[in-house]
């Protein structure tokens, strides 16, 4: 018997219980309570902004409960109990197969990294009492302004997305959440007014974390739809009218070879599509709540590389490597840092890229393995955010002109592979993704 099959007969039912807003300490938490068994957790998110009485009270209760759904996987994941049982709020049938949905899809790095074959119907039972499908219940047009909140992460992509949305002279709200140098270097470099940022701290409950410790399933969640949930949350308290992501159409590629297996599911078009048809069956569509779109969905993550650059003064204070996040470094040594130097690599020269990254990552041939990953078709790309092999491969040949003889180790690498491999170098330069939702007044931003 399989850990999966022993976790889930030993553990059958996890409970969601509550959801509640507090305030201490000068703070608003809102606190969520799960268990499996004898096991409870009461992760948390707290903020230090006020809940103005012009907010829609009714709403906010409404996507506070749903952020609660796209937390409570995080949770479940550990043992994978066949029953999920919902006892503070209600879910249609149609809800129960969106969240069903979600999780199997946003899981499947976990399933396949702990080698788990689940069946998409059987993995999980939901249950809660059912209601109706909600009515729209309109408010009045005043009462949505016209901010734009957008989620930081520390990259660039979303340092993009705000430049762009600067030209157009929108009233951005950063949003970041866990604030770290990285983050608030990125809004303060954007030159955007300390008091417009909406920070939160998101805390999980250290019981996953010794559970995790003895043996219980760990593993990839699709945290994407925690942040869409929390920015709705948060959109809709401030009274703001968008939220802009800053997801880009590459971000549909799978990630194992003959799979749709997808490290980035919940940053998908596919996620964005059934994200929006969420808030307009159970949130009463965008004239009632904020209307998110990714931005950056027509674009691929070369062209944003080629918009990024034109922005020095990030240079040296963005930062998206997971490993490194905690002391805002670039480790060096993952995938990530490997293909965000490689994108960067086709437009800055190797002294810029040093500056920015501590080292020349093209000379680090223990990284070899990696770059095949990036590179090569037929091998697993790595799980980490990462574009398309033709992105890479654009990137790459483009670097090797720049550098010509001096090129280091993995470009020379590369240059092996172009000769007995026959690449198809695309055009990206005027690459559109038509399949995306972003407003017909902010299209204009992303082409030409």
């Amino acid at each position: 018997m399989t850990l999966y099959e022993q976790l889930r007969k030993k553990h059958r039912l996890f409970i969601y219980h509550s959801y509640e807003f507090t305030e201490e300490d000068g703070s608003t938490v809102l606190r969520f309570h799960f268990s499996i068994d004898e096991h409870h957790f009461y992760p948390q998110w707290s903020f230090s902004f006020d809940m103005p009485d012009s907010c829609d009270r009714e709403l906010v209760d409404d996507i506070a409960f749903s952020l609660g759904m796209a937390e409570l996987v995080s949770y479940w994941k550990c043992a994978c109990c066949p029953t999920v049982e919902v006892r503070c709020g209600t879910l249609s049938e149609w809800q129960k197969k969106w969240w069903k949905k979600l999780y199997f899809n946003g899981l499947g790095e976990f399933f396949y990294r702990n080698d788990i074959s689940p069946d998409p119907d059987s993995f999980m039972n939901i249950t809660a009492a059912e209601n109706l499908p909600k009515m729209a219940l309109y408010r009045r047009p005043d009462r949505i302004g016209n901010g734009i909140l957008v989620p930081i992460g520390g990259g660039k992509d979303s340092v993009v997305s705000v430049e762009l949305l600067k030209k157009h002279g929108a009233e951005i709200f950063p949003y970041i959440i866990n604030p770290r140098s990285a983050t608030l270097g990125c809004v303060e470099s954007a030159g955007i007014a300390s008091e417009r940022l909406i920070g939160a701290r998101r805390t999980i409950d250290r019981t996953l974390l010794e559970l995790n410790k003895q043996g219980y399933l760990n593993g990839h969640t699709p945290f994407s739809a925690v942040v869409a949930f929390s920015a709705e949350l948060f959109a809709a308290i401030k009274g703001l009218r968008y939220i802009a992501l800053s997801n880009e159409s590459s971000a549909n590629e799978p990630y194992v070879d003959g799979t749709q297996i997808n490290h980035q599911y919940s940053k998908s078009t596919e996620f964005e599509r059934d994200f929006r048809e969420y808030c307009e069956n159970c949130f009463g569509g965008y004239t009632r709540c904020p209307e998110y779109f990714s931005l950056l969905r027509p674009w691929s993550e070369w062209q944003i590389a080629r918009e990024f650059v034109k922005y020095p003064q990030y240079f040296g204070v963005f930062q998206s490597c997971n490993l490194g996040s905690k002391t805002d470094v670039w480790c060096g040594e993952c995938a990530k840092c490997l293909y965000v130097y490689i994108l960067l690599a086709a437009f800055l020269d190797d002294e810029a890229l040093v500056k920015i990254f501590g080292c020349n990552m093209l000379e680090k041939t223990e990284l070899s393995e990696m770059f095949d990953g990036l590179v090569l078709d037929g091998e697993d790309k790595p799980f980490e955010c990462v574009g398309t092999r033709d992105e890479i491969r654009l990137s790459l040949e483009m670097a090797l002109k720049k550098r010509g003889a001096c090129a280091p180790a993995l470009l020379k690498r590369y240059a092996g592979y172009r000769e007995i491999g026959g690449f198809v170098i695309p055009d990206l330069s005027d690459f559109f993704d038509s399949d995306n939702f972003v407003p017909e007044e902010f299209l204009y931003l992303l082409k030409g």
